[in-house]
């Protein structure tokens, strides 16, 4: 007599369990042996279903049940599929571009000054929160790419001059184009490492990047350049609004400063 393996279920429902999992039901027809019972299910049954929500499982494990002669209920018990751990050379890539917060004291540009009828405004050349004594400014948020790249590496690679290259390129920028950013726009945050069973490493490196600026206003100053990572303050001064007749704060100078050192990313091993 010939095995059949039929559903009990025949709605074709694929109900998904707490824990991911997915377990349909069968009968099974035509043998005495559970052996036989067992490997007529793994057949029958396929090796990988997607559920309706987009989820895809694959076949793990088949059980079976003996109940008359010649007929066996059986389940097939699915779950995710399991994940592939890499090989030495291979990588993986996320990325986050939520941006960061800074404190700035200049606008991009003032779109109107208001005061009481029969009055003048006083002009702060963009200066925001200014105050008698002080520019307070405010908080915004300006674009951060943060990514993080993940290599696995031969043992014998990770030796204890290569941990201290990454130890010292930690805090530096960028001292030239570096996977799709320019020299200044790239801020390596470090990488963090683990040994796996088979002598392997597995290393992560994180990297923020900040955008290369040029031409930008502060007041009627404008600087040339400011590369992503420099810092861009402004001194002010107190100077007479001849409209408004009071003292206002003016921009007299917009210094750009160097807060990161330079570094040779090429050293990390990862490309370019």
């Amino acid at each position: 007599m010939a095995i059949t393996v039929q559903p009990k279920n025949e709605s074709g429902d694929l109900t998904i369990g707490d824990n991911g999992s997915y377990a349909p039901e069968y009968l099974i027809f035509g043998t005495d042996s559970e052996d036989a019972a067992s490997a007529a299910l793994w057949a029958e049954a396929p090796h990988q279903v997607t559920t309706q929500t987009g989820h895809v499982l694959v076949l793990k494990t088949v059980s079976v049940q003996y109940h008359a002669p010649d007929v066996w209920s059986g389940t097939a018990n699915y779950g995710p599929p399991e994940t592939k751990e890499k090989d030495v050379g291979e990588s993986s890539f996320s990325f986050d571009t939520s941006g960061g917060t800074q404190h700035v004291t200049q606008s991009l540009s003032t779109i109107g000054n208001y005061a009481p009828a029969g009055q003048a405004a006083p002009d702060f050349k963009g200066a925001i929160g200014v105050t008698k004594d002080a520019v307070e400014g405010v908080d915004i948020t300006v674009p951060v790419y943060s990514f993080s790249e993940t290599y696995v590496f031969a043992d014998a690679d990770v030796t204890l001059a290569y941990r201290g290259v990454l130890f010292a390129l930690t805090g530096k920028v960028n001292n030239a184009a570096f996977k799709g950013c320019a020299a200044g726009e790239c801020l390596f945050l470090g990488a963090s490492g683990s040994k796996r069973g088979d002598g392997d490493w597995e290393i992560s490196f994180k990297f923020a990047a900040s955008p290369n600026k040029t031409n930008i206003t502060v007041g009627d100053i404008t600087v040339p350049a400011k590369k992503g990572w420099e810092y861009l303050w402004v001194r002010y001064e107190d100077k007479e609004d001849a409209n408004a007749k009071i003292l206002v704060k003016h921009p007299l100078s917009a210094h750009v400063e160097k807060v990161y050192s330079d570094g040779d990313f090429s050293q990390l091993g990862i490309g370019a």
